[in-house]
């Protein structure tokens, strides 16, 4: 696919977008949706996204929203004068659903739970199988049968582009050395005290797009010093800090937030930037800690 401005939604800023290797274009800043629950929550949070020139969606199967994003979608959307098209949709397979036919069925449930008749990008949320030992051989075999499984509903269209989320490079080397389609999108904890330096470096070198979870550190890095500092020095918020942190690096960001006001904050990333001393001094976080969730131990 030819990569032109033209094939870009109206709605989006060319410069706050990134082109996957599909050929497919997504935007820089999402909303994520993790533990955003109920109607009237999932509304107000997509409704602030939508005005403050989100055009990126995150949900996954086992949030739980699904249905509720896709309702508030359908009601909002012409309602800001857009369509399905101004919208990169993302969801994931859960766990608990790998497998060929499990992962093409549990594909299908989740586009007829969000109403539409494709999404933007699926992703494998997690290399091991729920209900199996983290370090059984056989999560290899598993998460290639779901990759088989996307790769077939990515060929015939009901998946524009597909990834991976909480992989490894060991995890990564193992799918590109089996895939027919490569994947587009790794998703993962990703911020200063887990830069994961080679991963983003392993992921640049094999065209593969990073994309940044828990860009706070769930919360604790909004009020370390060294952010609070940086955060002062540009008249900013110590969320937005990190969240540029991560974007001068060519990483894409999902903030969640069930507040408005908030939502329309993490918006603001594009008209200032991090010096290289700021950068310099983030960076200095690394600790490799993990706030979430560790896939290292995922056979």
């Amino acid at each position: 696919m030819k990569r032109s401005e033209r094939e870009i939604p109206k709605s989006w800023v060319p410069d706050r977008t990134v082109w996957l290797n599909v050929g497919v274009p997504m935007s820089l800043l999402g909303l994520g949706t993790f533990r955003l629950r109920g109607d009237e929550t999932v509304r107000l949070s997509l409704e602030a996204a939508l005005e403050n020139g989100y055009r990126l969606v995150d949900t996954a199967t086992v949030y739980g929203n699904e249905a509720a994003i896709g309702s508030a979608l359908n009601t909002l959307l012409p309602r800001h004068g857009l369509s399905r098209a101004d919208i990169f949709l993302t969801s994931k397979l859960s766990p608990k659903d790998h497998g060929k036919e499990q992962a093409e069925a549990a594909c299908l449930r989740s586009l007829k739970e969000l109403g539409c008749d494709y999404l933007d990008l699926y992703l494998v949320h997690w290399p091991g199988t729920q209900g199996w030992p983290q370090d059984d051989a056989g999560n290899r075999e598993r998460r290639l049968r779901s990759w088989r499984a996307l790769e077939k509903l990515h060929d015939g269209r009901k998946l524009r582009a597909i990834g991976v989320s909480n992989y490894t490079i060991r995890h990564l080397e193992e799918l590109l050395a089996e895939c027919r389609v490569r994947p587009s999108v790794l998703q993962v904890e990703f911020h200063p005290e887990l830069a994961q330096s080679a991963l983003l470096s392993f992921c640049r070198r094999e065209g593969i797009h990073l994309q940044a979870y828990s860009s706070l550190g769930a919360g604790h890095l909004v009020d370390r010093p060294e952010v609070a500092k940086v955060a002062m020095c540009h008249g900013r918020q110590p969320s937005q800090v990190l969240l540029r942190w991560a974007l001068q690096q060519g990483v894409s960001v999902i903030p969640k937030s069930a507040s408005p006001s908030r939502v329309a904050e993490n918006a603001q990333l594009w008209t200032w930037e991090l010096s290289q001393a700021d950068m310099e001094e983030l960076n200095a976080m690394d600790c490799g800690k993990h706030y979430c969730w560790d896939p290292s131990g995922v056979a």
